[in-house]
């Protein structure tokens, strides 16, 4: 098959291509990283060369909201599209900047796989369900608390309207860990950052009250699989976790064991309390083929050599 990935040199987009690269032809379209930054200090552009050194595919390099990218991706006349670029910063709140980029450039992306009659499968967000209790549920107390949330929920409503007439499913990723994501800087998981402080001999950083902040990590590897899973489920919106909640305590204490250390934790105010998800666990969809095949033991194994490596080569290089 013919697939086209947006943001494919991201930490998602990435590591889907190089997992069906074998079998299919694919184009990747990226902006690519730059000195740019948000109003938040954080990078714009996220995409970096060296998620892409084994892929042997195509790279247009173009942001989605210009119509000369668009262009390239209707020339190259995809099967599927793999939709994951976006501003994907939640503590960015420039909501203006965050739906031209999120929202409208989707319309334009479901309308060009109509013309195409192309799969559309679509990065959403975990962060749509807010303070949702868990087990957050698709259509169940959604309440966005950030510009970023809200884009993805208005994204998931704009989808349903397309469900009937157009294979299109999106995926609610819950918080995403692993290889690839390390070029995201101050947004990578924590899973990387409290690793490398802990590899540098530093105490770990947490917020106060960790051991009662929960999260559903959900490892790259699932990730694929459920975006694989994606292309023969029903049209509809997923959850794509673990399905099990962690404290933030835990991710410190496997990592500390893992590596045998015992250094002491620092913990330290949550300046983003009022917009911060305190507890996430998906919900698992019946319908929906994909299960998890890593919890966060086995994910923070697999990974660590990664991270090990990472920190040698990137963070002391």
């Amino acid at each position: 098959m013919r697939i086209v990935i947006t943001g494919g040199a991201g930490f998602i987009g990435s590591a889907l291509a190089l997992a069906l690269q074998e079998k299919h032809e694919i184009l990747l379209i990226d902006t690519m990283q730059s000195s740019t930054l948000l109003d938040n200090g954080n990078l714009k552009y996220l995409g970096h060369f060296k998620n892409l050194l084994n892929f042997q595919g195509e790279l247009f390099v173009g942001n989605i909201n210009k119509t000369q990218t668009l262009k390239q991706i209707k020339a190259f006349k995809p099967d599927i599209i793999f939709h994951k670029a976006a501003i994907s910063d939640t503590t960015f709140y420039n909501q203006n900047a965050i739906l031209r980029t999120n929202l409208n450039s989707f319309k334009n992306i479901i309308q060009l796989c109509q013309k195409l009659k192309a799969k559309l499968i679509y990065a959403s967000s975990a962060s749509v369900y807010g303070d949702a209790p868990s087990p957050q549920q698709v259509g169940k107390d959604e309440n966005p608390k950030n510009p970023y949330a809200f884009s993805k929920l208005m994204m998931d409503k704009l989808a349903q309207k397309y469900a009937s007439e157009l294979h299109i499913v999106g995926l609610r990723y819950f918080n995403v860990y692993g290889k690839g994501e390390f070029f995201k800087g101050k947004t990578s998981s924590m899973i990387l950052q409290l690793a490398h402080q802990i590899l540098a001999g530093k105490n770990p950083i947490l917020f106060e009250g960790s051991d009662t902040i929960y999260r559903d990590f959900v490892y790259i590897k699932d990730v694929v699989s459920a975006n694989i899973a994606a292309l023969t489920a029903k049209s509809g919106i997923y959850n794509v976790g673990s399905f099990q909640a962690r404290s933030f305590q835990d991710i410190v204490d496997i990592l500390q064991a893992k590596l045998k250390t015992n250094l002491t934790c620092k913990y330290i105010p949550n300046p983003f309390a009022k917009a911060y998800q305190f507890h996430t666990q998906a919900f698992c969809d019946e319908n929906f083929a994909y299960r998890s095949q890593f919890g966060l033991e086995e994910g923070i194994d697999d990974y660590l050599p990664e991270i090990q490596r990472l920190f040698a080569k990137e963070v002391n290089a």
